[in-house]
């Protein structure tokens, strides 16, 4: 439900004189959401809503289609002629100073700038400072609700048993007929979801040896699938209750096929490990002491590790994205490589942390997910039994 309150009492407390909410065709999927508009409803004239910190809210919408914003608060104008749509801008801006958007600076994090730069033209023109609007998406798009909490928490047992039925089924497989096929155990995964009520936008990755050191492989793609005794393999899967309000769970775990792991794949994944629980930690410090945390910190963290075991050129994405109801969520990611990302990490959000090295031969990734509980609480989730995450690599064999 819409909540102007929530929103009005949020933007006092930024120091910002109003929120200007604008869209054409679906292109701020963010502002359909705060604004709870129907995504299969999508109208094709442009439209604008502003929402002042104090007192009613301004609409401004097309004369086709002016019912658009009928079910928000606040007076509106309709336009016909671009003339019109440029001087209703001027009409919902009026008194403004700074005023928050969908966008940031220098194009910085892509997961918020949604504004078209030529609109951002017009705002400006009318005399208002844009600040970028992503701590109040966090706010009102990534911040969970106790049921989307319980739902993520239902996912993570689904994800976290679906590692057993894969190395389970790569262990029969291997013992019986020599081998298994990356796409037949990708199939096991999808079956395990289905069987749970689970839905995901898209199969998993399970990668064999160096399949493996590919960070976003697609699974039976590469020149050898098959997964045989003395084979490395690592999976990542991520799936979602089929249900409006689900938030998914996103892990990644690797094993050997064999029934006593290589040192090799041991000390690299130590390294892992240990970049990942540095981030963990750091998280859980911040919290503890009630320090404002953004999100190119945690990433820094992690990071340290990785670089001082000397494997910083092999560590090629961020250390964790945001997770929602899209597995990429809108909230603030764990991220000073590809973005450095400002946003602070907010209680009642969920991100994974996932460092990885990846090398030609093979590579390890050890993903898990955070929750930070309201009470300042930074649950772990998606762990081996959905308790610990994984300490070392699994010997499949031995299982």
């Amino acid at each position: 439900m819409f909540d102007l309150e929530a929103i009005q009492t949020a933007l006092r407390e930024f120091g910002w004189d109003g929120w200007f909410l604008y869209d054409f065709r679906g292109s701020n999927v963010l502002a359909g959401r705060v604004l709870k508009l129907d995504p299969s409803q999508m109208g094709s004239r442009r439209w604008a809503y502003c929402i002042p910190a104090n007192g009613e809210p301004k609409k401004l919408t097309h004369r086709i289609e002016s019912d658009a914003l009928d079910h928000l608060p606040g007076g509106n104008t309709i336009y016909l002629s671009w003339q019109e749509f440029e001087s209703g801008i001027a009409h919902l801006l009026d008194g403004m100073q700074k005023v928050a958007v969908e966008y940031s600076e220098r194009g910085g994090n892509p997961y918020v700038s949604k504004i078209d730069a030529g609109t951002l033209e017009l705002v400006r023109e009318c005399g208002v400072e844009p600040v970028s609007s992503g701590n109040l998406i966090q706010l009102f798009e990534a911040v969970l609700s106790p049921r989307q909490q319980e739902l993520h928490l239902g996912a993570a047992q689904v994800t976290d048993s679906a590692f057993t039925k894969a190395w389970q089924f790569i262990r029969d497989g291997v013992q019986n007929g020599g081998s298994v096929t990356e796409k037949a155990v990708e199939q096991v995964i999808m079956d395990h979801f289905a069987e749970h009520g689970m839905t995901t936008y898209h199969p998993p990755i399970v990668g064999v040896d160096s399949h493996s050191g590919l960070p976003h492989y697609e699974t039976g793609s590469g020149a050898d699938t098959n997964i045989r005794e003395g084979s490395f393999v690592l999976v990542d899967l991520w799936c979602k209750h089929d249900d409006p309000d689900g938030i998914y769970s996103d892990l990644t775990r690797t094993g050997y096929v064999g029934t006593e792991v290589p040192q090799k794949y041991t000390d690299v994944f130590n390294i892992v490990a240990a970049a990942r629980d540095a981030a963990v930690e750091c998280v859980r410090s911040a919290f503890a002491k009630g320090e404002e945390l953004p999100g190119w910190k945690v990433d820094a963290a992690c990071r340290k590790v990785i670089d001082d075991a000397g494997y910083g050129h092999a560590f090629g994405h961020r250390t964790g994205h945001n997770i929602g109801r899209e597995v990429h969520g809108n909230g603030a990611h764990m991220d000073n490589l590809e973005t450095r990302e400002d946003r602070s990490v907010m209680r009642n959000t969920l991100f994974s942390i996932e460092p990885g090295i990846y090398l030609p031969e093979f590579g390890i990734r050890s993903e898990i997910n955070v929750l930070i509980e309201n009470d300042g609480t930074v649950r772990v989730t998606g762990g081996i039994g959905n308790a610990e995450p994984q300490s070392a690599v699994i010997p499949i064999l031995k299982m």
